[in-house]
Parts: C-alpha cells; sequence; structure tokens
C-alpha cells in the first residue's frame, strides 16, 4: 500500500495558498496511489468560503482523507466537507453532531485503517485530545480486524523548537500508552509543524507531513532569533510525504518536494 500525506495547506482564498495546493494535488493525481492523507489546518481562517475551494482542490481519483487543525472550525468544516473528508465515501464517524464536537473519523482503504483524531481546541493554537476522542480512539483500536495508521494534527512530542513546542498537543501520556498498548497500530501521523520530522511515539513511528503551504525554519539553521513572525519560511517548495507499507507489515516512508507544474 502507498498513500501521500500532506498538511498544512491553509486556503485563505488567496492565490498562492490556493496555487501551492494545486501543485501538490496535480503531481499527487498522476500516481499509483491507494488514498492521499491531508493532517489539519486544511483553511486558515475556518470560513465556509475556505472549506469550499478545499473541496474544489483536494480531489483525487483516490480517497482523500482530512482531518482538522487548529486553524480549522469544526461547524464551518463539518457544514461544507461533511463527515468522510474530500472525496472519500468510506468514512465513519466525523458526520455525527452538528457543530462544535470533536470531528473523529474512521475510514477503511484496502486492508488498512485510518483513525483520524480531532487534536483542536476551539480558540486555542495548543492541542488536546479530548476525554470523548480517546475513548472514541480506544473502541475504534480494540475492534481493528487490521493495521491501523492514527492520524492527528498536532504532534504529541517535543521537537526542540520553542515556538513549536508552545503549541503541541497536551497531555500526550494517555494517547502514548493507548499507542503502546495496540499492537495493530502501524504509525502516528501529524502535521501542525510544517516540517517533516520523524520520530517515535508509544514505541512505534511517528511521522509529520511538511507543510504545503510553507516550512518552519529551526533554530540552529538561521542566525535570527525565531519569532511567530519569521517562523516560516514561505519560498521552500512545498512538501509531500510518501508512506509505503508492504505485505510483512514493514513502513518506509519518503519525503519529497512537489515539483514546479510544466
Amino acid at each position: 500500500m502507498i498513500f501521500a500525506h500532506i498538511s498544512d495547506t491553509h486556503f485563505d482564498g488567496g492565490e498562492r495558498a490556493r496555487l501551492r495546493a494545486r501543485r501538490v494535488m496535480t503531481w499527487l493525481r498522476g500516481m499509483p496511489l491507494d488514498a492521499i492523507l491531508v493532517s489539519g489546518d486544511i483553511a486558515d481562517h475556518g470560513t465556509e468560503a475556505e472549506y469550499e475551494e478545499a473541496r474544489s482542490e483536494l480531489v483525487a481519483e483516490v480517497p482523500v482523507l482530512i482531518l482538522p487543525g487548529n486553524h480549522d472550525v469544526r461547524a464551518a468544516y463539518r457544514k461544507v466537507l461533511g463527515g468522510n473528508g474530500a472525496g472519500d465515501g468510506a468514512g465513519e464517524g466525523a458526520g455525527e453532531g452538528t457543530g462544535g464536537e470533536p470531528i473523529n473519523s474512521v475510514h477503511r482503504v484496502g486492508q488498512v485503517l485510518f483513525a483520524l483524531c480531532d487534536s483542536s481546541i476551539p480558540g486555542r493554537d495548543d492541542g488536546l485530545l479530548a476525554p470523548e476522542t480517546l475513548a472514541w480512539l480506544r473502541e475504534v483500536l480494540a475492534g481493528a480486524d487490521r493495521p491501523v495508521f492514527v492520524g492527528l494534527h498536532h504532534p504529541p512530542i517535543r521537537l526542540r523548537h520553542p515556538l513549536l513546542d508552545s503549541i503541541m498537543l497536551g497531555e500526550p501520556g494517555e494517547f502514548e500508552e493507548l499507542i503502546r498498548r495496540s499492537p495493530g497500530v502501524v504509525a502516528v501521523l501529524a502535521g501542525h509543524a510544517h516540517s517533516a520530522v520523524a520520530s517515535t511515539f508509544g514505541g512505534r513511528p511517528l511521522l509529520l507531513a511538511p507543510g504545503v503551504v510553507s516550512t518552519t525554519r529551526l533554530p540552529w539553521t538561521t542566525p535570527e532569533e525565531l519569532t511567530w513572525a519569521n517562523t516560516v519560511d514561505r519560498n521552500d517548495p512545498p512538501g509531500v510525504s510518501f508512506h509505503v507499507l508492504d505485505d510483512d507489515g514493514r513502513l518506509a516512508t519518503h519525503f519529497r518536494i512537489a515539483p514546479e507544474p510544466a
């Protein structure tokens, strides 16, 4: 199984974000993928118009699975994108509720399960898995009959970046223990950092997709003191992770940049 993992499209009604997302999606549509995962911050301000834009751009011949981030607004997200992701008809869970409840969904793609968690806290940039989300995930993992990828927006570990670490997932202990005790989990997939990162969490790979709209500068790569005003590089090309799960259950991940359109 091969699927692409992108994150942080930040649709805002402007040309720049739209063209960067289109550059990535146009490239991915020409590949023999099984799915495309977009791990949050679909919109920049969480407006219905931004989600309409996302719905028109995040389309492919394969399932496009999405989950919310801290820039997303649950009611507008749910109203425009529905419960099962853009272009995916195999999801369950996120359509429940009418507004502010966490948007959690499970998707079956071939012989793999995607359990996508809402780690957003309305009105805040840091994250948290609410008790109802953890209970939902526990039930999904207990009943899983196939390998599972668990997705969320906020990284559950420190990345040694002062700004990112101030808005990471809070209280990750129960989540980590749940992952550790669930042998069917292949990996945990996240975004939010606008940077490709590989680590471990709960004894499993933790893989963060690079950002589509921008790339985060690292403290040791720039002489400048990083502030919120200059923490992102808007000139780096958009990035993509490709996750390959073989028949033996071994996962390999490749990080690439999306080429300029011809």
